[in-house]
């Protein structure tokens, strides 16, 4: 499947701009939502090809819009890599656990980001 729309969820205004810009840049288009409940409203409507997932946010984690998202049958397809600064392995494995497809660590290297956008 090739990859054209992404949903970046993010509750920082400056990551939510520098991933912006960096996807931009290669083509991508983006949508943006501030947490893991406006997430989960936007695919409602929105069908993106790939969601990047922040983990620390006010209310719904990112682990569990992860895990809702990859549970709901009308969202299981998209792939979600989660984009986070919570580096332990046990946080990488338990995001993992939840359905994501991958695993970032912030601060975000453009090339690493694209080769994992490739690799689905």
């Amino acid at each position: 499947m090739a990859i054209k729309n992404i949903l970046v969820v993010d509750d920082s205004p400056t990551e939510l701009h520098l991933l912006q810009e960096m996807l931009g840049r290669n083509g991508f288009t983006i949508a943006t939502a501030r947490s893991g409940e406006e997430s989960l409203e936007k695919l409602k409507t929105l069908r993106p090809d790939l969601i990047l997932m922040d983990v620390v946010m006010p209310g719904m984690s990112g682990f569990e819009a992860t895990r809702t998202i990859s549970k709901n049958p009308a969202t299981a397809g998209i792939p979600i890599i989660i984009c986070t600064t919570k580096g332990q392995e046990t946080d990488k494995a338990w995001g993992l656990r939840q359905g994501a497809k991958d695993y970032i660590v912030k601060p975000v290297v453009e090339s690493v980001l694209l080769d994992k956008i490739r690799a689905l």
